[in-house]
């Protein structure tokens, strides 16, 4: 295949790529967007494949076999609630690709070039391994909260900021000594001394970040993939690698603007160190639960007339969703006013809410972002919040010694009557407590999700 054709193949994988990340920006066109992704991404292959820089179609048919099988097999058996430790997993790969190719990418061309080629291509070598190891390492400690192997209260040095400094400091002296070295002996000197303090930068970020900011370090983590990919596009003078790492950099930098806005946090606070433990012991709170049973339940959603339902990370591991429809539906036949209401942060990465309610096949024109929805509370007559804590914790707005205080919440409470589902009084990922479980017209339905669920459909179709 001729380059013309190659450039021509990358320019239009470039704007289906363009036109994916535009699709995915809207629940009812998402699907479009990841078609053009897809097919973006095949455009792309078979171009880079066909193209005559390929000297060893035994080598790229096996590597590409190999990948497309293991990527086979884990899309396959992975659960929705794994996602986002699937896609920290994922970011880690695209850090180490970036390693690899920027240390064949020395070893390749340490002798070729001279002059301001040598640097400008040994700058872009130090970066693209720079920043690929930090995604590597950082991905796969966040990959350890998010599937529970690593805690997730933050670990905090003492003088981890000055720390930080330091490896920043001996990273940049490094880097000029590589650029300025004159042999492959010397050069992977520095570089190997480089990508060992990215590596212990890596683990020491994401480790410093608590678990209640584990949202915005899936998004910042996207955002150093890209910038890996798009370093290791210069490295190997590849224009589609470049504009693509840019658009997934760019995209998920903004992303990770917009979680720290829905969180009320500075994206500086999040990297210099996180608040939030996994959850697990219930946090201290004043006042009487007021438990409820299905009947009860069941009997409020019939008299009802507006009904919101918020889902959080509890619905995910009970993997409710589709329970959740069943009843919406039959809710909806009842002529009640039905809505989901969706907070940017619930789960464990952005969207997560979102697409395990498509996976339902729940409509999304009752699906509702927090802004959209927020001032309805006051004229609802009862929410259900499904496994969700922080996102709906009354303290974020009332309590300004609160850690999440200024955080937007869902304000449920407003409403005539909730009812709160969770399995036991234990504290959401931010580790604090939460006064809408105590007040008094909240109630408390305890247990599995999915099962409760289910027993609350037998007795509404009753």
């Amino acid at each position: 295949m001729s380059q013309g054709i190659v450039h021509m193949s990358y320019i239009t994988a470039s704007i289906l790529f363009i036109l994916s990340l535009g699709g995915l920006s809207r629940q009812d066109t998402a699907r479009r967007g990841i078609y053009c992704g897809m097919v973006g991404m095949a455009i792309a292959i078979l171009a880079t494949v066909l193209s005559d820089k390929v000297t060893s179609y035994g080598i790229v048919i096996i590597t590409l076999s190999m990948g497309g099988l293991i990527g086979a097999r884990v899309a396959a058996k992975v659960e929705m609630t794994q996602m986002p430790e699937l896609v920290a997993i994922m970011h880690s790969l695209v850090g180490l690709a970036a390693v690899l190719v920027g240390y064949a990418s020395f070893l390749d061309h340490a002798l070729l070039l001279t002059g301001v080629e040598k640097a400008i291509h040994s700058t872009e070598v130090f970066i693209g391994v720079l920043i690929g190891a930090v995604t590597f390492s950082g991905s796969v400690i966040a990959f350890g909260k998010l599937c529970g192997k690593i805690a997730g209260k933050p670990v905090l040095l003492p003088a981890r900021h000055w720390l930080n400094l330091l490896l920043l400091v001996v990273s940049i002296g490094l880097g000029i000594q590589f650029v300025g070295t004159d042999s492959v002996d010397a050069g992977l000197v520095p570089l190997s001394i480089m990508t060992a303090i990215a590596l212990i930068f890596g683990i020491h970020m994401v480790m410093a970040i608590g678990g209640a900011d584990m949202p915005v370090v899936v998004s910042m983590l996207n955002s150093y993939s890209g910038w890996a990919a798009a370093a290791t596009g210069f490295m190997l003078s590849n224009d589609l690698l470049i504009i693509t790492g840019a658009l997934v950099g760019s995209s998920g930098a903004i992303l990770s603007y917009i979680m720290c806005r829905a969180m009320n946090r500075h994206f500086l606070s999040v990297i210099a160190g996180g608040f939030g433990s996994s959850g697990g012991e219930a946090a201290d709170v004043e006042g009487e639960v007021q438990p409820i049973d299905i009947e009860e339940t069941a009997k409020l959603l019939k008299e009802a007339k507006s009904i919101v339902i918020i889902p959080g990370y509890g619905m995910a591991v009970a993997q409710a969703q589709h329970t959740v429809y069943d009843i919406t539906k039959l809710l909806v036949a009842k002529g009640k006013k039905v809505r989901f209401a969706i907070h940017p942060v619930a789960g464990r990465m952005p969207g997560h809410m979102n697409v395990l309610l498509a996976e339902a096949k729940v409509p999304y024109d009752i699906v509702f972002e927090m802004d959209e929805i927020n001032d309805d509370f006051v004229d609802v007559d009862v929410s259900i919040v499904i496994g969700a804590n922080d996102i709906v914790n009354p303290s974020a707005l009332n309590d300004p010694n609160s850690p999440i205080a200024g955080m937007p919440v869902l304000e449920c409470w407003k409403g005539e009557t909730t009812i709160v589902m969770k399995r036991s009084m234990a504290s959401g990922y931010a580790g604090v407590g939460n006064p809408l479980f105590v007040l008094e017209n909240t109630r408390m339905l305890f247990g599995d999700a999915n099962d409760r669920l289910q027993e609350l459909l037998k007795a509404l179709q009753g």
